[in-house]
């Protein structure tokens, strides 16, 4: 019976889905959802492997959502021996310095058409058409100095009585970081710049592109010019084509601000593969960018989405191969779970990145399930939810209910603490410090808003370490804020900023260091201002999990129909019961019932249907796992 009201729940919700989909009026009204080749193939899929896959896809994933067949980098690249992702020579490019698909891999692609035959077949099939692309100027076509062309005129491009060439607007200091023999940046500032730059776009858009992901432009490598002016160009487009970003490295809300209007989707991460390090080192970043307001932010033509990258399952290569789909995805079954509930409850976008033609049925119905797929395209309030507790070393069967046998339980230590958090500088209750002088060399900052019977939480500030150089780019007003006077650990506007498995670190002090993650700016009102994330940071004083290490953590959101859903995340390395309040749930949403003390509903994953809940939820959770319950309250 309870299997029986689980698929009673995906009919309902999926045929609503599929009716929005149909009638959406913007662009990107709910987070994209497709295919990409990157994680399957790396960089040498031909074009029989394409729309081998891209039939799979109609077939298969999009009654689901899964619209876009997105081809990944270098499909311009020859796959000879001697060529691999950041060699130099082996591209083909046009008389104008553009990129064209490789004709040997991409035969549709002679006599001058481009993608355009690949594009019609992928439109036939009912599915968009996606590329990749890099940023600028490739340095083959510099080396080329070939004519621009000015698409205008049809001709060369022509300013100041001579014409230009691409050695004219090519920036080789400004190289791509991770790609420095491929790609560089355009002067924009030129109207030669601008003029290649569009005769790039519009070439796609001749081909039939539906979705573009431009790379290296954002994170580490940012360059608000270039995004500026392709945001500008695929504005004036006869045919809309969705915006996309990569890679995310280093990415914060407040560097997000600049370009989130411009754009339809952007990652706020490095690359994701299949690791558990790099599943856990999404958490902090996809909790910043919810708490910054930025998922379905206005964007180009309609919404953004904060991507956290491509899902890394079934069928995979290795990053940077010359070589195609050949193993299994490292992540095990818990695992996976969680990186969909996650990315589902921050409300990613879902670009699969497994080999379609080996789909097995696991990672089919991970990526299929009806739930998932409703939250992530219709869930509101999405946040990550701090008040969760808990408890390892239980063996008995838990239940949803509060009355439960707690006897073999080993409490994770819990105690009333103060936190500190970050949200937004709208707030209300951000406005509590103040700043004392200690002597003449030390001032320490507090919050003393109420604190009840607590002592003020205190930190001491200090000028920001940086070279001279590096003082040119932050306010004068900007400080680090130390953990105590010994001057050694200064406060994180996010622990674990870094993306990926390697840089996954806990804690919120870290050494301090020229990082604009740990500037910070007092203002006149008493809020402490982030230049990381541009949130504000509070205390508060909450039941908390002493020596937990943030080793559980939890989302919440709301549903059509009111209902709340619930993710709980163990991010321990042995089984873990969570344990939230339903009190503590509806006090955190807006226009719930902060009294309520009881829901009805049930877990996802196991297909429990649980009855009426009182007073709170607990499960216990696998090994990286997670629970994923959908409650209606009253």
């Amino acid at each position: 019976m309870r299997i029986q009201l689980l698929s009673s729940l995906f009919l309902f919700s999926f045929g609503s889905y599929l009716y929005r989909v149909s009638s959406q009026p913007e662009h990107a009204s709910f987070p994209p959802r497709g295919w990409n080749s990157y994680d399957s193939f790396c960089w040498i899929i031909s074009e029989e492997d394409f729309l081998q896959s891209a039939g799979i896809i109609s077939q298969r994933l999009k009654p689901y959502g899964y619209e876009y067949a997105v081809v990944d980098y270098l499909w311009y690249r020859k796959n000879v021996p001697g060529a691999y992702p950041d060699s130099l020579g082996f591209d083909v490019i046009d008389e104008w310095g553009r990129m064209i698909p490789d004709p040997d891999r991409w035969p549709s692609s002679k006599d001058g058409k481009g993608f355009t035959e690949v594009a019609k077949k992928v439109h036939g099939m009912g599915l968009k058409f996606g590329i990749h692309v890099m940023r600028g100027l490739s340095r083959q076509a510099y080396d080329a100095n070939t004519l621009i062309l000015d698409t205008t005129t049809g001709g060369a491009y022509e300013e100041s009585g001579r014409q230009w060439r691409t050695k004219d607007i090519g920036i080789k200091e400004r190289a791509c970081a991770w790609m420095s023999h491929g790609f560089m940046s355009v002067n924009t500032k030129l109207g030669a710049g601008r003029a290649f730059l569009r005769s790039l776009y519009e070439q796609y858009a001749e081909w039939g592109v539906d979705f573009v992901k431009h790379d290296c432009v954002f994170g580490d490598d940012l360059d608000v010019d270039e995004i500026t002016i392709v945001s500008e160009v695929l504005q004036k487009l006869n045919r809309p084509i969705l915006y996309s970003l990569s890679p995310g490295t280093s990415a914060t809300p407040t560097m997000a601000k600049e370009i989130s209007g411009l754009v339809n989707m952007y990652r706020v991460t490095g690359d994701d593969w299949d690791t558990w390090g790099d599943v856990a080192a999404h958490f902090d970043v996809s909790r910043d960018f919810a708490a910054a307001n930025k998922i379905g932010a206005k964007g180009l033509l309609g919404r953004s989405w904060p991507d956290l990258d491509m899902l890394p399952l079934g069928w995979l290569t290795d990053q940077g191969s010359n070589r195609g789909p050949y193993r299994m995805s490292n992540l095990n079954l818990d695992e996976q779970k969680t990186q969909m509930t996650l990315w589902a409850m921050a409300r990613s976008p879902l670009m699969f990145g497994g080999d379609v033609r080996k789909l097995d049925e696991i990672t089919y119905s991970l990526i299929t399930n009806p739930f998932i797929l409703e939250i992530n395209s219709f869930s509101k309030n999405n946040m990550e939810f701090p008040y969760v507790t808990g408890t390892k070393g239980c063996t008995h069967k838990t239940t949803a209910h509060s009355q439960r046998s707690r006897k073999c339980l080993k409490e994770v230590g819990k105690s009333h603490a103060q936190f500190l958090g970050f949200i937004s500088c709208n707030h209300p209750k951000v406005n509590g410090w103040s700043i004392e002088a200690l002597d003449q060399d030390l001032d320490q900052i507090c919050w003393k808003e109420n604190m009840g019977s607590h002592e003020p939480l205190c930190l001491y500030k200090q000028k920001p370490l940086l070279s001279s150089d590096e003082r040119l780019i932050y306010n004068q007003g900007e400080l680090h804020l130390l953990a105590s006077d010994g001057m050694e650990f200064c406060l994180d506007a996010s622990p674990r900023k870094k993306r990926t498995s390697k840089e996954f670190k806990s804690g919120s002090f870290s050494p301090c260091r020229s990082d604009a993650n740990q500037m910070w700016e007092l203002s006149n009102n008493g809020s402490l201002i982030s230049s990381y994330s541009g949130l504000c940071a509070t205390v508060k004083s909450i039941a908390a999990n002493a020596g937990n290490s943030g080793g559980v953590r939890s989302w919440i959101a709301t549903g059509r129909k009111g209902e709340i859903y619930v993710a709980l995340f163990n991010l321990n390395s042995e089984k873990t019961v969570i344990s939230a309040r339903i009190s503590d749930l509806t006090k955190a949403l807006p226009g719930r019932n902060s009294k309520a003390t009881s829901c009805h509903g049930g877990e996802v994953w196991s297909g429990k249907d649980f009855g009426e809940i009182k007073d709170s939820i607990s499960m216990e959770v696998e090994i990286h796992g997670c629970a994923l319950f959908v409650l209606n309250c009253p």
